[in-house]
């Protein structure tokens, strides 16, 4: 399967949120489904990698569904506000590139002595 840019991730989103006469939840409610997201997401994070395991008669989501419902939420509320997610990326890259360009040890640098 081909690789999706974000932009086709938001159109497809749009095309299958068109479908329906209720169409976009309000920011409000986007809001408060991403927390629900972000927070299945760490229950999962917790089973995989922390000390808590799953109960027998839990569900077997993975970490990878867990993205993708974020990735899908994350998508409706740029869309339902009109925001480019490749453009928010440009920006936030750019101010990462230049607030944070010496934060961190490149894996290239040699110590200065």
């Amino acid at each position: 399967m081909a690789e999706k840019s974000l932009t086709e991730i938001q159109r497809e989103v749009d095309r299958y949120i068109s479908q329906f006469k209720e169409g976009y939840f309000s920011p409000l409610s986007l809001m408060a489904r991403l927390s629900e997201e972000v927070g299945e997401l760490a229950r999962e994070i917790n089973h995989t990698y922390g000390e808590k395991p799953k109960k027998p008669d839990e569900a077997d989501n993975s970490i990878e569904m867990e993205l993708g419902d974020i990735l899908f939420i994350l998508s409706c509320f740029a869309n339902s506000l009109g925001i480019s997610l490749t453009e928010a990326h440009d920006k936030i890259m750019h101010k990462f590139n230049t607030r944070d360009a010496d934060r961190w040890t490149r894996k290239n640098s040699e110590p200065q002595s």
